[in-house]
């Protein structure tokens, strides 16, 4: 009863569409075709049957009904509506899962990158947005050339390459983890250089955490990017070796040691996986401060230096990275790193200096507190002339250990550790009342500590 019905409804549509003045059918022959009354009805017929199947789950026979003149407004009328295409990749599909035979399987896998191809032809922007929309259609085209057709790996990724290119930031996660594997899977096949995974790794990283940053609040689109990291951190692990990045950068940075790009290229990659003890890394830096001094080169100068015990030289370029640095995430990790220096040469009040400019750049890193307290506990013993004012320092030490728990959780076992260790440090009871004090008493530390804090014993 349903098609009976139905066809009647065509036929009015039809009907109508014959009844139109010629000039309107003239001007309407770019949409629908030179034939447009039959395509009115063939595009009636399809999308009857095309919202039958997909009401019932897509699961009844009426996709074979919407299939026949699905392809006929297809081929005859490709401007007719944009939803020819999207209706069209869902049929389509549906029909190369259903298929066992192979010649039809692959005849229908074509037919599914024409349904793209065309699209991006006859609409080439958004029906309702007007915004183009290329990108993101390779992106949904290389996908699926990936799962139907994974033999094609150089149109997977000509077609993905250019998707990202296009869409950048807004490159969606599928896209860029069927990019990534396709490119793992064309350099072992000696399709492209291996140094390719490393810069797309680099590429796609940068990709995800500005996304990362821009959904934080979005718990949904937050997974999905944690789970788009997650994944291409695991497929990259296998070549994130030392020795397999030095091997694939070495004989480029000696073809090409000025080449400012490059030599970006392997410092950052290198030290993001903690292969800084290379003499590849030191080379590059050391070449690249020289050929384009910016705060970041000024800084892995100063992380390369440390690593050779050159404190003093390394201070002189941090302190220039931190002039230079207009990013705060960055010049807050150029201030805790010259605390450290500072630190590691016992200039205590030095190194606190740059530790706080370090929190107040950064007020939920609670590594900032964690050195500020380890700088107490390690001075504490100098600080006073008596059992009591030597351990007023570990009081003000673990002040701080408790601090940096509160405002950041991913430190509070290392902050829990030292309170357990330094609370050992304190007097005891005795000793409080002896030096005329008692328990809960507010204390004023002098020496170069120079904090208020509160009288506790170690036996309380």
């Amino acid at each position: 009863m349903k098609r009976k019905g139905f066809i009647t409804a065509a036929g009015v549509l039809l009907l109508f569409a014959m009844m139109l003045p010629a000039s309107l059918l003239a001007q309407d022959e770019s949409r629908f075709g030179a034939d447009s009354a039959t395509c009115v009805e063939k595009l009636s017929l399809y999308r009857e049957f095309y919202k039958q199947w997909k009401g019932s789950g897509y699961q009844n026979t009426a996709i074979n009904d919407a299939f026949g003149p699905w392809k006929w407004v297809f081929n005859n009328c490709p401007r007719a509506m944009e939803s020819v295409y999207t209706d069209g990749n869902k049929m389509v599909e549906f029909k190369i899962k259903k298929a066992k035979d192979d010649a039809v399987k692959e005849g229908l896998i074509d037919t599914l990158m024409l349904t793209y191809d065309n699209r991006i032809k006859y609409f080439p922007n958004h029906y309702k947005t007007g915004k183009p929309q290329e990108g993101y259609i390779l992106g949904r085209k290389g996908g699926d050339l990936y799962k139907y057709r994974p033999s094609d790996m150089k149109g997977v990724y000509n077609t993905l390459k250019k998707s990202i290119e296009l869409e950048g930031n807004k490159s969606k996660v599928d896209v860029l983890i069927y990019y990534f594997r396709n490119v793992i899977r064309m350099a072992e096949a000696g399709e492209i250089d291996n140094a390719e995974i490393v810069d797309t790794y680099d590429q796609l990283s940068g990709i995800i955490d500005y996304n990362l940053k821009k959904y934080a609040g979005n718990a949904k689109k937050l997974a999905q990017y944690e789970t788009a990291k997650n994944n291409i951190e695991l497929t990259f692990e296998p070549y994130a070796t030392c020795e397999d990045l030095v091997g694939i950068y070495q004989k480029k940075f000696d073809e090409s040691p000025d080449d400012v790009e490059l030599l970006g290229k392997i410092t950052k990659q290198l030290d993001k996986t903690g292969c800084t003890d290379t003499e590849l890394f030191f080379a590059a830096t050391e070449k690249l401060h020289k050929l384009d001094p910016t705060p970041q080169s000024a800084y892995l100068m100063a992380r390369m230096l440390l690593k050779k015990e050159d404190y003093n030289t390394a201070a002189d370029y941090l302190i220039e990275s931190v002039d230079l640095f207009e990013d705060d995430e960055k010049k807050a990790d150029a201030e805790y790193l010259l605390a450290q220096v500072y630190f590691s040469q016992k200039n205590y009040p030095e190194a606190r200096k740059h530790a706080r400019a370090a929190l107040k750049l950064r007020p939920t890193d609670g590594n900032p507190l964690i050195l500020i307290g380890d700088m107490y506990a390690a001075s504490a013993s100098k600080c006073g002339s008596n059992d009591l004012e030597k351990s007023a320092g570990f009081w003000a030490a673990v002040d701080k250990y408790t601090q940096a728990k509160n405002i950041d959780a991913s430190i509070a076992d290392m902050a829990n550790k030292r309170i357990a260790t330094y609370k050992k440090h304190f007097p005891k009871t005795e000793t409080i009342f002896f030096h005329g004090k008692k328990t809960g008493d507010s204390y004023e530390i002098g020496c170069w500590i120079n904090e208020t804090t509160k009288v506790r014993a170690s036996d309380e």
